[in-house]
């Protein structure tokens, strides 16, 4: 009831152009999402720059209908490169849902539109990570990636492995023999037993056993979690195993335990932040708890561990 009734909020335009001016709204969507600006993503990239922590920018928006929002999307993106390079101090990192960029409406058109986002980026040096969807693309963008990304832009580019998933240990045999760079996360869709592991007790067994095999033949993987115990493993693993910093990176997303950021920083390990942005933040956040409702339970505990912490 509670998905049902959250995934209906995010396709209401009306509620959506009410909350867009309500203070109280804005100001819970702000704490996860940057802004609606490329400028406003930017200037918190700097401000996590300042306190020695790398980030990813994300244009909000995915699963577009018209070849002309996916040019827009790929435009917008080409100006997000150029202002975060333009910006000094900042690492060139994006995140990029094929969806919006006409993934499901042309292929070609798709493909079209990342070479070009490589290409700048690539001129940059900088990075452009796919982010997976839900489970009806994972074999989709792993081939897209595979076939037609990584043998081109190689370092430049990079996939995402979702460990809720029963597939992803093949997968991410597959991507180390590749030498392609991984985002490891435990994944957000309700997916169906047959293709999930349904508890959560399985899913993360499964993102340590996988985590610790990028750990060690993997190429800089990203650490995606919030979860304490599974970075206490992963620190032990690391300190066990005498691996580099420069060989990974803790990866979290903004607004989501900032204190545990910093620490994890401090202690000499590097840390990557994913900065949402756009005008799309309500149907962001409202589909991001429908995937799974216990998010806000999750979202609300951060906040109360935080002011805790800090006090």
């Amino acid at each position: 009831m509670i998905r049902q009734s959250l995934l209906w909020l995010s396709q209401q335009d009306s509620i959506f152009r009410l909350l867009r001016s309500n203070r109280l709204a804005w100001k819970f969507a702000s704490r996860f999402v940057a802004g609606e600006t490329i400028e406003e993503g930017v200037a918190v990239a700097s401000q996590l720059a300042a306190r020695g922590i790398t980030a990813s920018l994300d244009l909000l928006g995915e699963s577009v209908s018209r070849p002309e929002e996916a040019i827009a999307a790929k435009e917008a993106y080409l100006r997000m490169l150029d202002q975060m390079a333009a910006a000094g101090g900042l690492e060139v990192n994006v995140s990029v849902k094929l969806t919006q960029m006409g993934f499901d409406i042309d292929e070609a058109l798709c493909l079209q539109n990342m070479r070009e986002i490589l290409t700048r980026a690539a001129a940059l040096d900088g990075f452009v990570r796919l982010d997976m969807e839900s489970s009806d693309y994972t074999q989709r963008t792993l081939d897209f990636f595979t076939n037609e990304l990584h043998p081109s832009f190689g370092n430049h580019c990079g996939v995402v492995i979702q460990t809720a998933l029963r597939r992803s240990e093949a997968d991410i045999e597959r991507l180390i023999t590749m030498g392609a760079r991984v985002r490891l996360c435990k994944g957000a869709y309700l997916e169906p037993p047959s293709v999930a592991f349904p508890d959560k007790a399985d899913v993360d067994r499964n993102y340590v056993k996988l985590m610790e095999r990028l750990l060690l033949d993997g190429n800089y993987p990203g650490l995606a979690t919030h979860d304490p115990a599974i970075i206490t493993h992963a620190r032990e693993f690391i300190s066990r195993h005498a691996i580099p910093a420069e060989r990974y990176e803790f990866q979290m997303l903004y607004g989501v335990r900032r204190d545990l950021q910093q620490q994890l920083r401090d202690a000499g390990h590097r840390m990557r932040v994913y900065v949402a942005f756009g005008t799309q933040w309500y149907p962001y956040l409202m589909r991001r708890l429908a995937e799974r409702p216990a998010n806000i339970a999750f979202m609300l505990g951060n906040l109360v561990k935080e002011s805790v912490s800090r006090g």
